[in-house]
Parts: structure tokens; sequence; C-alpha cells
């Protein structure tokens, strides 16, 4: 079966559309099992769109993106494997900034989340070593307001 072919504008409006509807259903507080499994559905396709169009900070902050949907809805091993691929590509690309920041925040979450502690306070002590490289300083509050709800219970 052939694929429609889809022009690479319309990848890049799917990619933005999708991304910024899976973030209004991570803010939702009363999410049912079903919004929580369009939101899964939504943020990889977002990814995939980004991978016909997008430069590897899209790929970045899809992957990132798809962890914490997956730590919002409890899947931890999923959140840690897109963590990973944010992580690696900030790392093999050379993407720092607040880029970086949060790949280190996805592991904070996820180490939270699974209540290890010395992790927890690895990756944390990462993020904050990489919020010191944001160069625009709204970013760089706003990522460090981000990364000081993320608490261990």
């Amino acid at each position: 079966m052939e694929t429609p072919e889809i022009s690479l504008e319309k990848h890049k409006q799917f990619a933005i559309e999708l991304f910024n509807n899976t973030w209004d259903m991570l803010e939702k507080s009363d999410r049912s099992d079903y919004d929580d499994i369009r939101m899964i559905h939504m943020a990889h396709t977002s990814l995939y769109h980004w991978s016909f169009v997008g430069e590897a900070v899209n790929m970045i902050r899809g992957e990132w993106q798809i962890s914490r949907v997956y730590c919002s809805v409890g899947l931890l091993e999923s959140a840690e494997y897109h963590a990973n691929k944010s992580l690696s590509i900030c790392l093999n690309n050379g993407i720092g900034d607040i880029d970086l920041a949060f790949a280190y925040e996805a592991f904070t979450r996820i180490s939270a989340l699974k209540q290890h502690v010395e992790d927890f306070h690895k990756y944390q002590a990462l993020a904050y070593e990489a919020a010191k490289q944001i160069i625009s300083l709204n970013n760089r509050d706003y990522f460090i307001s981000e990364l000081e709800k993320i608490q261990l219970n």
C-alpha cells in the first residue's frame, strides 16, 4: 500500500499543530484514559511529521515531549527510552542551551517518579549545570521554574 504524498509544508503544519495540541492535552487536568491514548498518538505523530521537515532540534523536542507524555501516564520505561533519544541527539549534534537542559529535566522527572533518589539528584544537578548555558535569561528562568516543580515524594 502506497502512502499519499504530503507536501513538506503540510508535514510542518501537522508537526506544529500536533505538538501544540499534545501540550494542551498535557496541561488538561481532567484527562480521560482515552485522552491519554490520543495524547500519546499525537506526540508520536508530531515527531513523525518532523522527521520529514525538521532539524535535529525538532527531533530533540519531539522526543522530549513524548517522554513527558509517557511520564504523565505512568509509562516510565517508554519515557526513559524517549528521554535517551532526546539526550543522545543533543550530545551527538553538539546542541546545548535549553534543549540539553530539558533533556536532563526528563531524566530528573523520570527519577522522581521512580523514586530513585540518587538518580534524581544526579540528573537535577546536570539540569542545573546545563541551565547555566541557556543564553536567554527568560528561557533560563522558565526552565528553572519548570525544573523546580519536580519533587521527590
